[in-house]
């Protein structure tokens, strides 16, 4: 693996590699770790996280995702790669893109690394002013190694998240030959950037840390895998330089020290982006499937909720389900039917109509498109799954059910209701009957959110609007639908069952049930996400990891 990245790279590449393929390959098998898998305040009575196979979860080697790759890029090099990172594989979704045991290795992953390291750092050796305000020193002559390793240990530590040792600045000092031999400094600070933006480790997460005395296969971090796993945990991106030297001070080690860099990190934006990226790839509103230019002012709505109600203002976190108020501009103010806000966009009431917090929002809703219209089935089967944790198994083969054509009855003038009611019986009617009554209680609101009374093109098909989460209660519409579900009190599990798989990077196996369950019921009494993440971040279980 190391040396197909090594292929791809010009000839003169080469000089800076010094891992063998089957060193990776061993660094990759031995590192399996839990990247909070014990991620609770606390543990379950009876249970050691460093002596109990049950405190601790393992985890795999994680490749940087699409997300995170183009985060990091940004934070080294304040630089977006924008449409280039389409140019990596796509990550696979389950329902988040970071689960490892999907990540493989491909040419196109390879070649795709090699194409934005090119053009990342062609576009930052292009700019004058700014590849001199990156190198951090002035260079005297073209040959100037002392300028160039001063630039490689503050470049690699940032991109290596760890300080590179006396024999790696040497391996990327060697380029100042070429620099010398084109008579431009920057020849050697274009190849080093390059080089290191193909590293493995800027790649992968590799974690290895020290064993742990009486507890075989349990690792403690070192103190920069301890900065990187909390960085890549809150921000998605590499660790700033502050915290790479609390690191080096072993401060990340101390409660205090860990305690504060995590309340700084909390009030970072990243850290904000981050928590609405979690509740948007949860929720399934990540990629909008609409045209035009409704989708990003959807999402902008979303991402306003999630940033009030878990950052901003650190409320309980059910508000999210139950907020009377919503963030729009006067597109999306008219598109619902709701008051415009003063100025270009900001925060209005919902009023005594049906809306409701998030599940009001277009974005959410979105979800349950098909046919050109809505699916009962879809939203259905998105409530069930996404916020219940529930599994709908797909129809059975020998119903010979096409889900790719809507449903169809003897009258072709059937309302939408009636077509949908050949689930109520037979076959079908086990799964139908879990997921269409919650689809039909949110039918008045179409595929981007806008209310309706009436079927498409149909006003003799009026639309009621009534569902019901069976074996819960009835309601109308998204606001009662969002109370329905803080009230069941099956929301809290779910989303630690989520989060905890968001943290992991992989679904839960049978060693995380006690952790999970500890964490429920630490969430169940104290229901905020801000203090969700903070007592994972904070736990002693976060800094060790366990084989595979």
């Amino acid at each position: 693996m190391y040396y197909l990245f090594a292929s791809e790279l010009e000839e003169c590449l080469v000089v800076y590699k010094r891992l063998t393929a089957a060193i990776f390959l061993a660094a990759l098998a031995s590192c399996t770790g839990d990247i909070g898998g014990a991620a609770g305040p606390r543990v379950p009575p009876g249970v050691n996280p460093l002596t109990d196979a049950a405190g601790l979860g393992p985890s795999g080697a994680r490749r940087l995702t699409r997300d995170e790759y183009r985060q990091t890029l940004s934070d080294l090099l304040q630089i977006d790669p924008g449409a280039d990172i389409e140019l990596l594989p796509a990550d696979d979704r389950t329902p988040f893109d970071n689960d490892y045991t999907t990540q493989l290795p491909s040419r196109s992953l390879v070649d795709a690394i090699k194409a934005i390291a090119d053009r990342t750092t062609s576009t930052a050796m292009a700019d004058a002013v700014y590849r001199a305000s990156l190198l951090g020193c002035e260079p005297v002559s073209a040959d100037d190694v002392s300028c160039l390793r001063t630039f490689i240990a503050a470049f690699g530590r940032r991109a290596l998240r760890r300080p590179l040792s006396a024999e790696e600045l040497d391996e990327y000092a060697q380029f100042i030959e070429f620099a010398r031999e084109g008579d431009d400094f920057y020849i050697a600070v274009d190849m080093v950037v390059r080089a290191l933006l193909q590293d493995v480790e800027f790649i992968y997460r590799i974690e290895v840390g020290a064993p742990v005395q009486g507890r075989a296969g349990v690792f403690r971090l070192t103190d920069f895998e301890l900065a990187a796993r909390l960085s890549y945990f809150l921000w998605g991106s590499t660790p700033d330089d502050w915290l790479l030297d609390a690191a080096a001070a072993g401060e990340l080690w101390t409660s205090e020290g860990r305690e504060g860099a995590v309340t700084r990190m909390m009030q970072d934006p990243r850290a904000t982006a981050r928590v609405q990226g979690f509740h948007a790839q949860w929720m399934g509103y990540d990629d909008i499937p609409l045209p035009g230019d409704i989708a990003p002012l959807l999402r902008t709505e979303s991402d306003a909720l999630v940033a009030r109600v878990v950052v901003e203002e650190r409320r309980n976190w059910h508000e999210l389900f139950t907020f009377e108020e919503t963030f729009v501009d006067a597109t999306l103010a008219d598109h619902y039917g709701l008051t415009r806000p003063d100025g270009s966009e900001g925060w209005v009431n919902y009023g005594d109509g049906g809306r409701g917090g998030i599940l009001s929002h277009g974005s959410f809703l979105s979800g349950g498109a098909k046919f050109g219209d809505t699916s009962p089935v879809l939203r259905g089967i998105l409530v069930r799954e996404r916020l219940l944790c529930t599994k709908i198994p797909p129809p059975d083969p020998s119903l010979n059910v096409n889900v790719d054509e809507p449903p169809v009855t003897e009258d072709p003038n059937a309302c939408k209701v009636e077509r949908y009611a050949m689930h109520a019986s037979g076959g079908c009617a086990g799964c139908h009957s879990q997921t269409d009554p919650i689809g039909f209680g949110l039918e008045n609101y179409g595929p981007a959110g806008a209310f309706r009374e009436h079927d498409i093109d149909r006003p003799e098909c009026a639309i009621t609007g009534d569902g019901e989460l069976v074996g819960v209660g009835s309601f109308n519409g998204p606001r009662e639908l969002g109370q329905l579900l803080v009230d069941s009190g099956e929301l809290d599990p779910c989303l630690v069952e989520q989060f905890h798989r968001f943290v992991v990077g992989r679904p839960a196996r049978a060693e995380d049930v006690r952790v999970v369950d500890a964490l429920t019921d630490d969430f169940v009494q104290s229901p905020r996400f801000d203090a969700l993440l903070t007592r994972v971040a904070l736990s002693e279980a976060f800094g060790y990891r366990v084989e595979e």
